[in-house]
């Protein structure tokens, strides 16, 4: 019996080209669409099911998703952490609530437009899944696929896995393939042109609490708005004069305070995560992996120590800049993804 997948299509071009790319294979097919209550404009899809000849049904996450995503990306600023809101999306709604709305339409399996892989093996006679980099370097998501767990990656096809964006796009232009909405796809797409902070005010309506700016020796040298408006490693909005910039080195929520120093103050090699999502789990109690602290962080080689309480320390070989408690950490071994923890 033929496999039914359901494609998830946000309306961007990603999505339709893998849409495009599974309907060729002449498989079951139908397309799934969630909305959020957070978007700015309605999208058309009718179009896209002519051009995917496949019918498109909506799916309304409003609820779980202010509660799983808004409602934990506030309480992260006003805890003074910085969420990651993507990597949480993607496994509590995409892969979590999404899949099992595709799983009572009959999918076996769903399917998005991410860049990455996923590959199985067997070890010792039973069969084991692997989260992979995608082949472009640049677009690569493995690091928004981390928190996702085995059993759900079971169930995830990656058709663009093994193309580039510009061979997406370039597919694209050759079939006529014109996506309902044209814009990329923010990091954080529920606060569209806001600031973080104005987003925070708006969803709270609350006053913010005014604190002292502080540097490392404690001395008083400005006045902050309210914590929730700076994350680690932060220079916009302290406008403290100084010898050099000043940096957020750390944000003390007890005493509010913001705590700041020059650049060369937010190196450092030594940290620690909890709640780890393991995919592949090292063999080892104290294992070397390379280590990504955030999207835009080139992973950096390690030590990892963990225990029996679903945390770990990390040790950089060399200091990196400005590691940020509520970020995500992922572990890598070569382009495989082992795992993930969230930053304390």
């Amino acid at each position: 019996m033929k496999k039914t997948i359901a494609i998830s299509l946000s309306g961007g071009i990603d999505s339709l080209v893998a849409g495009f790319l599974l309907k060729k294979k002449k498989i079951n097919l139908f397309g799934i669409h969630f909305t959020t209550g957070y978007e700015k404009n309605s999208i058309d899809f009718s179009n896209l099911e002519k051009i995917l000849d496949i019918k498109i049904y909506h799916i309304n996450l409003r609820k779980i998703f202010k509660e799983s995503i808004v409602t934990y990306f506030i309480e992260s600023y006003l805890n003074g952490k910085t969420p990651n809101p993507c990597l949480i999306c993607n496994k509590k709604i995409k892969f979590g609530a999404l899949l099992k709305a595709a799983n009572n339409l009959g999918a076996d399996f769903i399917a998005t437009g991410h860049y990455a892989k996923i590959k199985t093996s067997k070890i010792k006679q039973s069969k084991h899944v692997f989260l992979v980099k995608g082949k472009d370097s640049v677009k690569d998501q493995s690091y928004f696929l981390s928190m996702l767990e085995p059993s759900q990656l079971k169930k995830i096809i990656f058709p663009l896995g093994d193309m580039t964006k510009s061979e997406v796009t370039e597919l694209a232009k050759n079939k006529g393939l014109v996506p309902p909405s044209i814009k990329e796809s923010q990091d954080i797409c529920f606060i569209h042109n806001k600031s973080f902070y104005d987003f925070i005010s708006l969803e709270q309506k609350f006053k913010s609490i005014h604190g002292d700016i502080v540097t490392l020796d404690n001395k008083i040298i400005g006045t902050h708005k309210g914590l929730y408006r700076f994350t680690i490693g932060q220079r916009k909005g302290i406008n403290c004069p100084g010898s050099a910039p000043y940096y957020v080195k750390k944000i003390d929520i007890k005493n509010n305070k913001l705590i700041v120093g020059f650049k060369n103050d937010l190196l450092q090699k030594k940290f620690y995560v909890k709640d780890l999502n393991w995919i592949t789990k090292p063999f080892f109690h104290c294992s070397n992996v390379k280590t990504k602290i955030r999207y835009n962080h080139k992973e950096a080689e390690s030590v990892l120590t963990y225990d029996n309480n679903n945390s770990a320390t990390i040790i950089f070989k060399k200091s990196q800049y400005a590691i940020t408690p509520g970020q995500v950490a992922v572990f890598y071994n070569k382009d495989i993804v082992l795992g993930a923890g969230i930053i304390q």
